[in-house]
């Protein structure tokens, strides 16, 4: 590369084959009311009674937690499909189809953050063998004929009949009042052997060892109660209003815990204040291209964990945020949280104590042709399909 007019010759211009200009992209950290506030804008009235808000909060994470029935049949399946995964690693007798290496339990159940109505554990089974899914056939019906062996001097009713399930993660264990899936994985070191034809769909069985990364990283890091609560309302949120849809259950176990532990005390925030910074964070752009977001404390090389979403789809997200913390502000929590009204107040126009709030409407437009060097600044994006979510051990 030369800069400049070689010597004693006529000006280069542009350089010996320079290759095209690309931009450096250089994340940007959204505005953050939480960590600035005490600095920047220095209260000047008293704070606003928020009482109403948190009752609400509290309210609806009663409503949406499993009840003691369903608490209790998901953790007597659980108990007993855990001893008779952990007997066959430890004394598999003649069962040899395949060999079991670990078995860890992941999921909404594993971190306490399960939602009532959605009665599903998840357990993790690390094959040392190749996971072929003859093997995850056998060790299906393994399963379930030491089950009714280990039940068969208990009174069961109908509802306690167990039965069996194969998919393409591995297979399930049921009755009709609980269900524990059981996600096949294998040794980090065996994921290049895998073939399509014979064997379980490498991206899955990646998946699979991530959740017990992001189960391990919650329990170490995310186990305060008001944590539990806002991930518990967040996923509601995602079920109720379609443009949060996208946002994984790994996405709100690390937006729940940055908006509860990530401010200047280092001490966690009411639920109240919590909750409102959640949608604070996704209006300022926390999920948009050019973010820095929230780096996946699971992963290396520094993924941003909202580059699995499209440019769509984080744009939808931002919008909806910004609609929803507007309504948030003038009093309209009950309609957030389900407890009033509906989801229409994204799409219509509506009016708290003689203020109109009107939805907003998308800003990305998806360009019909991409030129060289464009549309490079949030290349950083990874695709995330195969990394853990737990979307799919929920």
């Amino acid at each position: 590369m030369v800069r400049g007019a070689m010597r004693g010759g006529r000006p280069i211009r542009g350089g010996l084959h320079r290759p095209p200009f690309k931009k450096t992209f250089i994340p940007r950290h959204p505005f953050d009311l939480t960590l600035v506030a005490e600095v920047l804008f220095p209260k000047v009235s008293l704070q606003v009674d928020d009482s109403a808000l948190t009752a609400a909060l509290l309210k609806r994470n009663q409503d949406l937690s499993p009840t003691p029935a369903e608490q209790t049949s998901i953790a007597n399946l659980v108990t007993k499909v855990q001893a008779v995964l952990d007997n066959l690693v430890v004394a598999p007798g003649d069962f040899n189809t395949c060999q079991l290496e670990e078995v860890r339990q992941v999921g909404s159940f594993k971190k306490g953050t399960m939602i009532s109505g959605n009665n599903v554990a998840d357990i993790v089974v690390i094959l040392k063998t190749l996971p072929t899914k003859e093997a995850c056939e056998a060790l299906a019906k393994k399963v379930e004929s030491d089950l009714k062996n280990a039940m068969k001097t208990e009174v069961l009713t109908k509802a306690d009949q167990i039965y069996t399930t194969i998919h393409d993660r591995g297979f399930d264990v049921a009755n009709w009042q609980a269900k524990v899936r059981i996600l096949i994985a294998t040794l980090p070191q065996n994921l290049r052997k895998l073939e399509a034809d014979i064997h379980l769909d490498q991206k899955l069985m990646q998946a699979h060892l991530a959740a017990i990364r992001h189960t391990r990283w919650f329990e170490e890091n995310a186990h305060h109660s008001s944590i539990k609560v806002l991930i518990r309302i967040l996923k509601d949120l995602t079920r109720r209003f379609e443009a949060f849809g996208p946002l994984s259950p790994w996405m709100l176990d690390l937006i729940a815990h940055l908006s509860i532990m990530n401010n200047p005390s280092r001490q966690a925030l009411p639920i109240n204040l919590a909750f409102r910074r959640v949608f604070q964070l996704l209006s300022a752009g926390l999920f948009l291209p050019g973010s820095a977001g929230i780096t996946d404390p699971c992963e290396p090389g520094h993924i941003r964990v909202h580059t699995a979403m499209t440019l769509e789809q984080q744009d939808v997200c931002c919008l909806t945020a910004q609609t929803l913390l507007r309504v948030l502000a003038h009093g309209g929590y009950k309609h957030i949280l389900g407890l009033e009204g509906n989801t229409s107040i994204v799409r219509e126009m509506s009016v708290w104590n003689g203020v109109v709030v009107s939805p907003l409407e998308v800003v990305y437009e998806k360009p019909t042709d991409k030129k060289d060097g464009e549309g490079e600044e949030d290349m950083e994006a990874v695709e995330n399909d195969g990394v853990a979510d737990d979307d799919q051990v929920e």
